[in-house]
């Protein structure tokens, strides 16, 4: 019988500035690691699927199969709805205990979910669980620690230092994708390819989405009100270091990378 499920809590919330990033992510800049493994029957759990935006590309691939978005909060799980593709379906569902039968899935997918969790092992368990024999199991997640950027920039260290403090806070590990292989192997899989790919913003526009992102997660967001209400940071050190995330969109030779971490655990 299953104890209590762990209480976690999403560091970002659910905050305009977190989904107009989750509403960017699609299959090619979030799962090409998958794809090439994708059949076109594949029956699909898409765990964490936010606004449903990866969701809908799988589902795009699969035509002769189906893609089931679950997501924990109703909100979000109500606008990937909206997305109203015939092979997909999304409800609210919990990682930790999954309402499906042993075997329901070929793959069970999780993008940037792991990291937020106080046991990934117990939930790359139970995705183990309902893939079938033969499927796969496949997550990604980024590595705070590995986040790197110029021109140098004290208020965006200062950032990462608070990010990386509030996120371990919430029990969550911000730093997963270096994880993410020994977490997969803790959790019984034995057969795992892991891998590793980058999200790069350089140009002036894409400068000015991310940066945009940051100085609005930094200062109006679940993020910004834990940061405070731990007494981490002041307003005004939130709203200092949201104006250092734009002084670095403003550089001509400004540019970020965001490493992730992959594994392809075969079932």
């Amino acid at each position: 019988m299953l104890g209590p499920m762990p209480d976690d809590v999403y560091t970002h919330g659910h905050a305009d500035a977190v989904l107009r990033s989750h509403r960017w992510r699609t299959a090619e800049n979030s799962a090409a690691y998958l794809l090439p493994q994708l059949p076109s029957d594949a029956v699909v759990l898409d765990v964490g699927c936010g606004p449903g935006t990866i969701s809908v590309d799988l589902a795009a691939r699969v035509p002769r199969g189906r893609v089931v978005g679950i997501d924990r909060s109703a909100e979000v799980v109500a606008e990937a709805a909206l997305h109203e593709v015939p092979n997909a379906r999304f409800e609210a569902g919990d990682v930790y205990a999954l309402s499906y039968a042993d075997a329901s899935f070929d793959v069970v997918h999780a993008h940037q979910v792991l990291q937020h969790l106080s046991d990934p092992v117990a939930a790359l368990r139970e995705m183990r669980r309902v893939c079938r024999p033969g499927g796969l199991v496949a997550a990604r997640d980024s590595d705070y620690g590995a986040f790197t950027w110029w021109p140098e920039c004290d208020a965006m260290d200062d950032w990462l230092t608070l990010y990386r403090t509030v996120a371990r806070g919430n029990r969550g590990e911000p730093d997963a994708g270096r994880r993410i292989k020994s977490w997969a192997i803790a959790a019984g899989c034995t057969d795992v390819t892991a891998t590793a790919s980058v999200w790069g913003f350089s140009s002036p526009d894409e400068r000015d989405w991310w940066a945009g992102l940051w100085a609005d997660r930094v200062t109006a967001s679940a993020l910004a009100e834990q940061t405070v209400a731990r007494g981490l940071a002041t307003a005004a050190d939130l709203a200092r270091i949201a104006d250092g995330w734009r002084a670095w969109a403003a550089s001509a030779d400004g540019w970020f990378s965001v490493l992730h971490g992959e594994v392809l655990c075969r079932v």
